[in-house]
């Protein structure tokens, strides 16, 4: 069992500050402005992931940012590791990292919706429930044709996840993350519900 001190408690604080704005970073809107594709925010749904960055059409931008969205996930895990040897920091700096993601105070807190950030955190703290919930993900999106929906599924089926090859812990973490995701899905749910979602085989037309 872990003893606290200042030191320990100060490294932990630092872990989480640093996992927020190494999350915060919009990779969706640099990546976009990089490959001359204009204001993210101003094409398709507004989001700053990766699925609305192919909805422009480049899929090497698209993915190209969905691999750093993942990996600031991953680093932010990483580099706290570096920093203490307390698992459960690890667990609040990837928590932390999506939430830099969701709420990013470069763009007055108003960011993404964190399923690549929060498959990266999954991942790096626990690598079998990061693969569970990507292989749920991809086979979701193939019977249903729904991006949203499969990254649903995937974070709700987390938890269980992480109760089977992790820890306790961990599954809060994948639970705290998963109800987030969700409550930042709310329109493309009602979408769902209406059968107004664009299917991943379809492209959205522009506002």
């Amino acid at each position: 069992m872990i003893e606290y001190s200042s030191e320990i408690f100060a490294a932990h604080a630092l872990a989480g500050l640093g996992a927020y704005f190494l999350g915060s970073i919009p990779f969706g809107i640099v990546i976009a402005r990089l490959f001359g594709l204009g204001d993210l925010r101003q094409i398709g749904s507004g989001n700053i992931g990766a699925t609305n960055v192919l909805r422009t059409g480049n899929k090497s931008a698209a993915f190209l940012t969905l691999v750093l969205d993942i990996g600031k996930g991953a680093i932010a895990v990483g580099i706290t590791h570096l920093m203490t040897t307390d698992p459960y920091a690890m667990l609040a700096a990837g928590f932390w990292a999506v939430i830099g993601h969701n709420f990013p105070v470069w763009l007055k807190f108003k960011g993404g919706k964190g399923v690549a950030t929060t498959l990266g955190v999954l991942v790096a703290t626990a690598w079998p429930v990061g693969l569970a919930a990507i292989a749920t993900w991809i086979a979701a999106a193939a019977i249903f044709r729904y991006s949203s929906l499969a990254a649903l599924i995937a974070l709700a089926a987390a938890p269980a996840y992480s109760f089977y090859f992790a820890t306790p812990q961990h599954a809060i973490m994948a639970g705290l993350l998963a109800i987030l995701a969700w409550a930042r899905h709310h329109e493309n749910i009602r979408r769902l519900l209406k059968g107004e979602e664009s299917k991943i085989s379809k492209k959205k037309k522009s506002a």
